[in-house]
C-alpha cells in the first residue's frame, strides 16, 4: 500500500496533492457562509446566492466522498434562521426540496447515505416528505454519510438530550449519556470545523461535539469554495498536532 493518498484539486490542471492517510479527518463539519455576500458583491438577489450554493455543496459532497471522508456535517437551516423575512425563508426551502429531488439519484450513484439533525418536524410539509423520500432511497447506501442541519440549533439539542434523559428517569448522568441522546448519537464528532465568509464564530452549531475539533476559517465566500478549498482545509488540519489536552 502507498504511504499517500493522491488527490487532485478542483482545476482539471491542478497538480495532485498529498495526504498523509493515517491522518484524515473522519468527519468535517461546515458552516456554509457568505450566500448573500456573494449575491450583494454581483447586485443580485440572495435568492441567487443560495442558489449558487448549491453547486458548492455538490463538489465538496463528491469530493468528501472521493476522499472516503467519513461524514459530512453541512450547517443548512438553523433555528435563528426563521428570523429571517419570509420571501427569503421561502425561497431557501424551495430550493432544498428542488435539490433533494434532483441530487437524490446521484447521491445514490456515489454511496452516499443521507442524515438529518434538527427539529424537521417543524419544517414545511413538502420539504418533510422530500426528506423522508430521499433517506428511505439512500438508507442502504455505505459510503460518506451527508448529514443536514436542518432547523437545527445546538442548544435545543442540549436541551432535547437532557429532556429525554429525565424522561428515562435518570438522576444523574454521564458524558457519554448526553453524547448518545443527541441528534448526532451515531456518527463520531467532527474532526474538523470549516466556517467560510471570513467569520470567527460558531453559531450555535455543534457545540458539544466541536469540544476537540480543529476550526478553520476562510475568507472565501460559500458559493465560491471548491474542492481546492477543501483541500486547503484538510492540509492544514494534517500540519497541527492534536493532543487532546495531553502532552
Amino acid at each position: 500500500m502507498l504511504p499517500f493518498l493522491r488527490v487532485k484539486k478542483s482545476s482539471d490542471k491542478a497538480s495532485s496533492t498529498i495526504f498523509d492517510p493515517k491522518r484524515m479527518p473522519r468527519h468535517i463539519a461546515i458552516i456554509m457562509d457568505g450566500n448573500g455576500r456573494w449575491a450583494k458583491k454581483r447586485n443580485m438577489p440572495r435568492v441567487m446566492g443560495h442558489n449558487a450554493g448549491v453547486e458548492s455543496v455538490r463538489e465538496i459532497v463528491r469530493a468528501c466522498a472521493d476522499l472516503k471522508i467519513e461524514v459530512l456535517t453541512l450547517y443548512s437551516f438553523s433555528t435563528e434562521n426563521w428570523k429571517r423575512p419570509k420571501e427569503e425563508i421561502r425561497d431557501l426551502m424551495g430550493i432544498l426540496a428542488y435539490a433533494l429531488e434532483k441530487e437524490t439519484p446521484e447521491l445514490l450513484k456515489n454511496n452516499v447515505r443521507l442524515k438529518i439533525s434538527g427539529k424537521t418536524e417543524e419544517l414545511p410539509e413538502n420539504v418533510q416528505k422530500s426528506l423522508a423520500k430521499s433517506v428511505e432511497t439512500l438508507k442502504k447506501n455505505t459510503g460518506l454519510i451527508l448529514n443536514l442541519a436542518l432547523n437545527y440549533g445546538s442548544r435545543q439539542e442540549i436541551t432535547d438530550a437532557v429532556n429525554k434523559l429525565l424522561t428515562q428517569g435518570k438522576t444523574a448522568v454521564s458524558e457519554k449519556d448526553i453524547s448518545d441522546s443527541l441528534y448526532t448519537a451515531d456518527i463520531p464528532d467532527p474532526d474538523l470545523l470549516i466556517r467560510t465568509s471570513g467569520e470567527s464564530r460558531v453559531s450555535n452549531f455543534l457545540l458539544w461535539q466541536i469540544a476537540y475539533a480543529e476550526i478553520y476559517v476562510t475568507t472565501v465566500l460559500w458559493p465560491d469554495f471548491r474542492r481546492a478549498d477543501l483541500v486547503n482545509a484538510i492540509q492544514d488540519f494534517q500540519s497541527r498536532e492534536r493532543r487532546f489536552g495531553g502532552l
